[in-house]
């Protein structure tokens, strides 16, 4: 008993230590450690604008690590270049008691190029501490201070809550400036129901919010920053690369980047332009010109990142370009427009938010900081076709899933405007499967295979034809995965790049496929496009579902039967259709009982829904795969 009071004791003399902060871990809300890798104990930003050519930040983050999945949380890394100046960093480390266990001061930081290896320069840097906890949980205070000469850099957003699995206790920001004409505006999202305070007042701004539990990742739920609580935030009178701006509509920005990070950089040797314009000299309208400018791009240079010239944003010049024959987005962007402007073709410099989740540009809220891509827009006929000059592969007017379907940035002299990319939607996201399946009565099958595929479909397959045949084979065997033993014959590719058509002609055998049981055959008739993905149930679902991208599938296979078989069962013909798309299966014998014919199609719609709807999608795709799995039985006549 004398041991036991002995341990409160130490305990209450160690929590109670020193600090106005309690960096104890063990007294943490219980509703902000349930689903959290990590909890954000207080991360504090201000920010005091005192010129249109000077800020300063401050930023105290604290973060207690529940487990090792939480340690990408403490964030302890601050960049810089040449206009944002490092004052101080350091990083201290506490144990679940609250006791200093680590001090990291500037020089235990390590000091690295911001950019990967395909970046040819950059003046950027990152400093960052490498460390490797001993026990979990603890609870690192991560500090710097910096100044910015770009005003423009102002933080773009600021996340009460980060990520998923990571709650927060305490999150603050104030913006203070010397002047009114540099208060930025802000917009809230997401922040209903949550115990939030903000302070509006001559010279500054701020908002505090506590107590926001983690969120757990569910199947098919939105991108985190679709629904979590945040600021957006963005500068309207500023100054970037000494370039003065005043910024309030997409036009303003979009004049303001033509004038002071493209005009002048289009200018290309003689010799370039002769030898484009012999290349067009037999076109027959610009969009003819334009294909044959963008094969010659992609024939004639590579991506390489380079990131200078006005805070990484202006391209290098066309001459540059032209001369090593390298570039990132931006230089190989404003490269292909000076030779399409050389020979007659409209085109502009287009800024997207790039990635395979399809994220806009606000209609009403024109941000420099809008967009980590560029593209271009080719205007004919009152109409944008759309290249991503970085593609060595993909066909002219052809963006994938990469940049389709969302609000972008067209820059043109007289101002920017926003216009949305082509969408592929739902049944432009096809492919057709074909087949002759002959089935052995010994349940060997082989099947000559056709797969026809459209929109992001075809993108997702065509890179196929790239690969060694020994890839190749091990892609269809992996495609194919469900099916043991199996063999790839042979095998064409065809890569209509004109009309964005994928074709694949596969001829293979696969021994054992059917069940082979005393004078019965059972086998699964939907050999080559089975769904046997079913979303993951959930008792009590908290996000919404989000389907990014639909898709429609046909197939129809004949499948010749084995001799001196017939058939004793046959699923029944399935029709399904609801608001989330269709699915329907029909078999059908023919005349002369030698072969069954399979025909099959599912369509998949794109779409938001409330998280009420999961289980009716849920219900939906697990039909699907009950059906595609269904079986004949064959019996010996």
């Amino acid at each position: 008993m004398r041991l036991f009071f002995s341990f409160i004791l130490l305990l209450f003399f160690q929590l109670t230590e020193a600090q106005d902060f309690n960096y104890q871990s063990l007294l943490i809300n219980s509703n902000l450690t349930k689903n959290a890798n990590a909890v954000v104990r207080l991360d504090e930003m201000n920010i005091h604008i005192s010129s249109k050519t000077k800020m300063n930040i401050k930023h105290k983050r604290i973060v207690t690590v529940l487990n090792k999945f939480g340690d990408v949380a403490t964030h302890t890394y601050r960049g810089y270049d040449l206009d944002s100046k490092l004052i101080s960093v350091q990083a201290l480390v506490y144990n679940q008691l609250g006791k200093q266990i680590g001090k990291f001061k500037e020089k235990d930081f390590k000091d690295v190029s911001a950019v990967d290896g395909s970046t040819l320069y950059s003046d950027s840097r990152i400093k960052y501490l490498d460390y490797t906890p001993v026990t979990y949980p603890y609870t690192m205070e991560f500090t710097y201070e910096y100044t910015n000469s770009n005003t423009g850099e102002l933080i773009p957003a600021w996340y009460f809550l980060d990520s998923f699995y990571l709650s927060t206790e305490k999150s603050s920001i104030s913006i203070t400036y010397d002047d009114e004409s540099f208060k930025p505006e802000i917009r809230e999202a997401n922040l209903e129901g949550l115990d939030v305070e903000k302070i509006i007042k001559s010279g500054s701004t701020s908002y505090t919010v506590k107590n926001i539990p983690a969120l757990k990742k569910e199947s098919l739920s939105p991108a985190f920053y679709k629904i979590s609580p945040k600021l957006q935030i963005r500068p309207i009178n500023f100054t970037y690369g000494g370039y003065d701006a005043s910024i309030k509509t997409w036009q303003d920005l979009g004049k303001w980047m033509y004038t002071n990070l493209l005009k002048g950089r289009g200018e290309l040797p003689e010799s370039t332009i002769n030898t484009v314009k012999s290349l067009t000299k037999e076109a027959k309208s610009d969009i003819e010109k334009a294909k044959i400018i963008y094969k010659y791009v992609q024939d004639n240079t590579r991506y390489i990142s380079v990131q200078v010239g006005i805070g990484g944003m202006q391209p290098i010049s066309a001459l540059d370009v032209d001369r090593v024959k390298y570039g990132d987005c931006k230089g190989l962007s404003n490269y292909t427009m000076a030779l399409l402007h050389a020979v007659g073709v409209k085109a502009f410099y287009t800024h997207v938010e790039a990635g395979n989740y399809k994220e806009s540009f606000n209609k009403g809220f024109a941000s420099l900081a809008a967009g980590n891509h560029v593209i271009l827009a080719i205007e004919s006929n009152d109409k944008y076709y759309w290249i991503d000059c970085t593609s060595q592969i993909h066909p002219f007017g052809f963006l994938g899933d990469f940049t389709d379907g969302r609000t972008v940035h067209v820059i043109k002299p007289d101002g920017g405007e926003l216009v949305q990319t082509d969408s592929y939607v739902n049944e432009d996201n096809y492919q057709k499967t074909e087949a002759h399946i002959s089935l052995s009565n010994t349940g060997v099958i082989a099947a000559d295979v056709v797969i026809t595929t459209k929109g992001v479909q075809y993108d997702d397959r065509f890179s196929i034809e790239r690969k060694t045949s020994d890839d190749i084979k091990k892609h269809y065997t992996s495609y194919w995965s469900y099916i043991n033993n199996l063999k790839i014959n042979n095998y064409t590719l065809l890569n209509n790049r004109d009309s964005i058509v994928f074709t694949e002609k596969i001829s293979l055998e696969a021994t054992n496929y059917a069940s082979v049981s005393g004078n019965r055959l059972l086998f699964m008739v939907n050999a080559l496009n089975r769904n046997n993905a079913v979303p993951d149930r959930y008792r009590n679902r908290k996000l919404p579902l989000e389907i990014q991208r639909g898709y429609f599938d046909e197939d129809e296979f004949e499948i010749l039967l084995p001799l001196g078989f017939e058939v004793e069962a046959m699923p029944n013909n399935t029709l399904v259709e609801n608001e989330f798309g269709l699915y329907s299966v029909s078999y059908k014998l023919s005349e002369d009982l030698k072969n069954v014919v399979y025909k099959r199609k599912l369509l998949i719609k794109e779409g938001y829904y409330p998280k009420e709807k999961y289980k009716d999608y849920r219900d939906f795709r697990k039909k699907v795969s009950l059906t595609d799995n269904a079986k004949i039985v064959l019996v010996k006549k």
